[in-house]
């Protein structure tokens, strides 16, 4: 990951309120802090996409500060966060980590999953609004060792991918560069058709559901999720 280009998502964060938690991981709409009835709207959503049970260990990719990967953590017996803000982890360890059940960890998520450092049997894993901010080879590299490098690893959800075919949805009658659509460190990152999320996953590892979002939700209109499931 070119960190280069993710100043914005390191530094942001230190200019919210330390206990704004969904401001510091830009979680809002027009500036303010999304509500309750939107994040529980996610946690349903991601926790019916994985299946998520009391018996589950989840893996959270690009986990930011923990609030939200708190949420899931509730409903199974724990896991473990990766991000590669330092700051965001330090919010996540400081206010969601519980000895034996939560953990958060400071590294870049493609690397972590190339060499996973932890011995948990991981059964679930998530990623939630960051996966587009994945160039495209690295995005692939990612998948592909999720399946190898994770052999407990039953579903994966990766949630709030914004859709190429209806980024007029967003921009209106904005005039959208293609440099932009495909841009990972532009505001929403890379647009990415249905077809071309297949392509990345591959036909012989994960089998892929796509799901949308219940109509009030803030991003419905333009973004789906994805649900990998191994073979």
């Amino acid at each position: 990951m070119n960190m280069d280009k993710f100043s914005f998502y390191k530094e942001h964060p230190k200019s919210c309120d330390p206990k704004d938690f969904w401001g510091q991981v830009k979680r809002t709409v027009n500036g303010k802090p999304v509500s309750k009835e939107q994040i529980d709207m996610i946690v349903e959503a991601a926790a019916a996409g994985l299946l998520l049970d009391s018996e589950d260990v989840l893996l959270d990719i690009c986990c930011g500060n923990g609030a939200l990967t708190n949420l899931f953590f509730e409903r199974c017996r724990g896991g473990l966060g990766v991000d590669f803000s330092e700051y965001l982890i330090s919010i996540a360890n400081q206010n969601f980590a519980k000895e034996t059940i939560s953990e958060y960890l400071l590294e870049d998520v493609v690397e972590f999953c190339l060499a996973p450092k932890s011995a948990a049997n991981f059964t679930k894993a998530l990623c939630y609004g960051s996966f587009s901010y994945l160039e495209h080879a690295q995005a692939k590299k990612m998948l592909k060792a999720l399946y190898d490098n994770f052999p407990h690893l039953k579903r994966v959800f990766i949630g709030n991918l914004p859709d190429r075919k209806l980024i007029k949805l967003f921009y209106g009658d904005t005039p959208v560069e293609p440099q932009l659509a495909n841009d990972p460190g532009s505001a929403i990152g890379i647009w990415r058709t249905k077809e071309q999320f297949v392509e990345m996953v591959g036909s012989d590892r994960w089998k892929v559901e796509f799901r949308r979002m219940p109509e009030n939700y803030y991003a419905a209109h333009y973004r789906y999720d994805a649900v990998l499931i191994r073979l």
